[in-house]
């Protein structure tokens, strides 16, 4: 495919895709804007676990099976902390812990999130732009029955127990998209956006809310495909299907090709969910593209890119 492809992501299972159109693109041509909307601080650091993930995973560094963090990263640190009675409830480990005290130090002098980032790249040897979706600050905040807990409140310290009411992306409305990847989503120079299979109430939807990205995508000249991170009926990783479910969207890959409507002109399910492709297609909904798209090794993230990008160009064809 010629020309910049353009990634909405989030956490693992977008990283892991973005790490395969790394692999699949030329140098330069892939374009990743990264949920920030879980950012937070804790113990006075500036946590940005997304663009960790990102960052990890683009550079080879992120433990094959847990796909966040750093591989044979060591715990010193929060043995230290226990000891101490520090509030430890949120993992940081040794080696990671240099990616947020020089995230933080660069920020407290006023640099944006967009420039550290890129800097942390450069060091990692990252050929990909990762962008922040935003250098302002948006904050998810579930509201749930046991009151309005931020989104590491509830999916790391509650381990995603509480039922969800409603979800709130505070700070959106005024948050800019970094321009770097909305100009070129807005003026059509792109050649595909791909929405990776991550969280699409928790990942995508913080980009999606941003002034003008749902509009973009609605009048996008170029093949928006969304890439489903539901398998047989049950999120890959974290709590997605339940979300789904609490917040009466609905269950199954479909349903999140539902969810995208209006947004998307292609859907890629996987292998195991031909049912849920044909619903769709009964539906008039978007055309459905089946992968394997469990990326358990980066050869298969490879794969699903390389068909992710197949399938863009095939629906331009048609265009």
């Amino acid at each position: 495919m010629k020309g910049t492809v353009l990634a909405l992501s989030g956490g693992v299972g977008g990283a892991r895709l973005c790490a395969g159109l790394a692999a699949v693109l030329p140098p330069g041509q892939l374009l990743i804007a990264v949920n920030t909307a879980d950012d937070f601080e804790h113990l006075g650091l500036p946590i940005c676990p997304d663009l960790d993930t990102m960052m990890y995973n683009l550079a080879g560094l992120a433990p094959p099976g847990r796909g966040w963090g750093l591989a044979d990263d060591g715990s010193g640190f929060m043995t230290a902390l226990r000891r101490l009675g520090g509030a430890d409830w949120f993992e940081l480990g040794d080696q990671d812990l240099a990616t947020h005290v020089l995230r933080g130090a660069a920020l407290a002098t006023g640099e944006p999130l967009s420039v550290v980032t890129e800097r942390l790249c450069r060091q990692l040897g990252i050929t990909a732009q990762i962008l922040p979706m935003s250098d302002d600050p948006v904050h998810t905040r579930l509201h749930t029955e046991r009151g309005t807990l931020s989104f590491q409140q509830y999916f790391v310290r509650e381990a995603c127990a509480p039922q969800v009411l409603a979800l709130e992306y505070q700070g959106a409305e005024r948050a800019a998209p970094h321009p770097t990847w909305f100009a070129p989503l807005r003026d059509g120079s792109l050649s595909a956006v791909v929405l990776c299979p991550s969280n699409p109430l928790l990942s995508i939807d913080p980009i999606l809310a941003l002034p003008g990205v749902r509009e973009a995508l609605r009048q996008s000249p170029v093949p928006v495909v969304a890439v489903s991170p539901i398998i047989a009926g049950c999120a890959v990783k974290g709590p997605a299907a339940a979300l789904m479910t609490q917040l009466g969207i609905g269950e199954g890959a479909a349903a999140v090709a539902r969810h995208y409507s209006g947004l998307i002109d292609g859907f890629v399910l996987d292998s195991s969910d031909g049912a849920e492709a044909d619903v769709l297609s009964a539906e008039g909904g978007p055309k459905s593209l089946l992968s394997e798209i469990l990326m358990l090794t980066p050869a298969i993230g490879r794969q699903l890119a390389t068909a992710v990008l197949d399938f863009a160009a095939e629906l331009a064809g048609g265009a």
